[in-house]
């Protein structure tokens, strides 16, 4: 299947704005398919973050001197326009967080810990990133909640029809991934919502997977919560965004405490700020807020429409040519899939495959990838994932099959 050239979207264009792509890995031209662990970031992204720092940099909020005026209002725009490329409503509905798995942490200790009862049940899908378990494990010990599993189908959907059975009077939460991390299954995250709403429960989505891929709107997705990081946008990494109706945030006790989310502390007691400086004690991720508001920038600037149709397209492409490689068995197959593709090898562990393909310059994650129940699910260790940005190429996809066909020759199969 040859990739049409998608009308709007100026691929080659695009990798000019990326110097990481120019790098050569063991005397070849690197072939990046990891952005889904942490993706590259643009030139733009690197010089709003250079220019902060080196002429501009002070701290945020209550200084009086010229510079932290001018960081706090840079710092501020930059939650705006975090805003618009949620879709919230309000300003004070975006904090600033180190990333998603401290966003999903947050919600965890602070919504969790306030609400959560004995019996009370927390519904997770077997899709989830361990990021979107552990932290409802921890706190299902801690109030004497319970952790239970929506299935997938064998096809890696998310199996609608047990939704039903499994959401009770006793559900508090449902949070699930909006794109699986190995699949690339796109979960209808609307239709949950709904349900899990119709039962009296609330909806976190994890968002790290969709966010560069999918427009976000997190009214329309009908999220209570929705959390995302700036590293695999094309932002820094230490910084990224948890989304909550600031109705529930404004009852949410602080998760820490310390500098700039109080209002009034005495020896006796503390008396707390509003969301969001609530739950952002302590000094903010100034340089990196600002580094991802240039790379939402950057996104937006882009056809949202094109971008989307030539990613799609690039990963079926790469689907088929995947699976047409001796020995090679994909996971999955999803109705819809963006972003991601896992595979195995037959008589080959991931980490060989990855090691080899290493040495060809082409650049995949190899493992579990932090979903060791998906892989049980599946039947499998671990497998190779392929994964896209908005960089990739269809001669990157030929190099990973071409690496791909020399993996058997190499370990003598």
């Amino acid at each position: 299947m040859a990739v049409a050239v998608t009308p709007g979207f100026d691929v080659e264009a695009v990798r000019q704005d990326f110097p990481a792509l120019a790098a050569r890995v063991h005397g070849r031209p690197l072939v990046y398919l990891d952005s889904g662990a942490s993706a590259q970031k643009p030139r733009v992204v690197l010089d709003a973050m250079h220019e902060f720092l080196a002429n501009r940099y002070a701290n945020v909020h209550r200084g009086v001197h010229a510079l932290s005026q001018s960081a706090s209002a840079e710092y501020d725009a930059a939650r705006e326009t975090a805003r618009r490329f949620l879709g919230a409503a309000d300003a004070a509905e975006v904090i600033f967080t180190a990333g998603t798995t401290a966003g999903i942490n947050l919600v965890a200790q602070s919504w969790g810990r306030a609400t959560l009862r004995a019996g009370d049940e927390i519904l997770v899908t077997e899709l989830e990133h361990h990021s979107n378990l552990v932290p409802w494990q921890l706190i299902a010990a801690q109030t004497g909640a319970v952790v239970r599993a929506l299935p997938i189908a064998p096809d890696g959907d998310l199996d609608l029809e047990a939704i039903g059975a499994l959401l009770t009077a006793r559900t508090r939460l449902v949070a699930l991934a909006h794109v699986s991390n190995v699949l690339g299954t796109v979960v209808p995250v609307r239709r949950v919502a709904d349900l899990a709403h119709a039962a009296g429960a609330l909806l976190l989505v994890d968002g790290a997977q969709s966010a560069p891929h999918l427009p976000i709107d997190v009214q329309a997705l009908g999220a209570d919560f929705f959390v995302c990081s700036g590293h695999k946008l094309y932002g820094p990494t230490g910084v990224g965004l948890l989304y909550g109706r600031l109705d529930l945030l404004a009852a949410m006790p602080p998760w820490q405490g310390g500098g700039g989310m109080v209002e009034r502390v005495t020896l006796e007691k503390t008396t707390f700020a509003p969301p969001p400086s609530r739950f952002e004690a302590g000094t903010p991720p100034i340089a990196e807020a600002i580094g991802l508001a240039a790379a939402i920038d950057y996104l937006s600037g882009l056809d949202a429409g094109a971008l989307q149709a030539y990613e799609e397209t690039l990963l079926r492409h790469a689907e088929e040519a995947v699976a047409g490689v001796a020995g090679v068995r994909i996971m999955g197959h999803p109705a819809r899939r963006v972003g991601a593709l896992s595979f195995v090898m037959e008589g080959v562990h991931p980490h060989d495959v990855g090691t080899i393909l290493d040495r060809d310059g082409v650049a995949v994650r190899a493992g579990h990838h932090c979903a060791q129940p998906l892989m049980r699910r599946l039947g499998v260790g671990g497998t190779v994932r392929a994964s896209f940005g908005l960089y990739n190429t269809a001669a990157d996809v030929e190099a990973l099959v071409a690496s791909l066909r020399g993996v058997r020759k190499v370990m003598a199969l």
